[in-house]
């Protein structure tokens, strides 16, 4: 009985097929599309959002393996099992990455500050390839400022972000002397 069942889905998806049939491709890539969706799940879509470059990878490197399954051009259930090593060795990464930051700085890179009081980093700025008009645009865009000289800090994340603090303004102060026994008035203006 397991094994007419095992033999039928053999059949559906093409398994040993020298050649498959846009049905058999069909239900493989639906097949590999809920597998994927279950294997981002586990791996707690991490690599699905804006992450560092060790995310981005295992997004690419699990559709093109997963990839392989659709199309036949490699084992069925080996090129699962080679997708959820993926993204089991990702999980672990991260894990280790959690508990030491030298492990972390390896595999995922480090912040670079862009600017710190108003000057900007040069040799920062060529290491991470950014040029001064990018720069400029990520101020405006992240830290609403149109002028370096109004960022504490800008940082080069490790997902490729630029973070942006600006600096604090002092505020402006003014006073009001008002005559025949009134008393002064200060406001102060932020």
């Amino acid at each position: 009985m397991i094994e007419e069942i095992w033999g039928a889905v053999g059949d559906l998806i093409g398994l040993g097929a020298e050649e498959l049939t846009v049905w058999q491709m069909a239900l493989r890539a639906l097949i590999i599309y809920v597998s994927a969706i279950s294997l981002v799940r586990l791996g707690e879509k991490r690599f699905m959002g804006k992450n560092t470059a060790f995310d981005v990878i295992l997004g690419i490197i699990l559709g093109s393996v997963l990839s392989r399954a659709i199309t036949g051009n490699a084992g069925f259930f080996q090129t699962l099992g080679a997708g959820a090593l993926l993204v089991g060795l990702h999980w672990l990464f991260s894990v280790a990455a959690f508990y030491s930051d030298r492990f972390g700085t390896m595999i995922k890179g480090s912040e670079r500050r862009l600017v710190e009081d108003g000057e900007i980093h040069w040799d920062n700025m060529r290491k991470s390839h950014i040029s001064k008009d990018d720069l400029l645009g990520a101020l405006h865009i992240n830290g609403k400022v149109t002028d370096v000289s109004e960022v504490r800090l800008a940082c080069f994340e490790r997902n490729g972000d630029i973070s942006v603090i600006r600096r604090e303004r002092e505020p402006k102060v003014v006073e009001v002397s008002v005559r025949d026994g009134v008393q002064t008035v200060r406001i102060e203006l932020a």
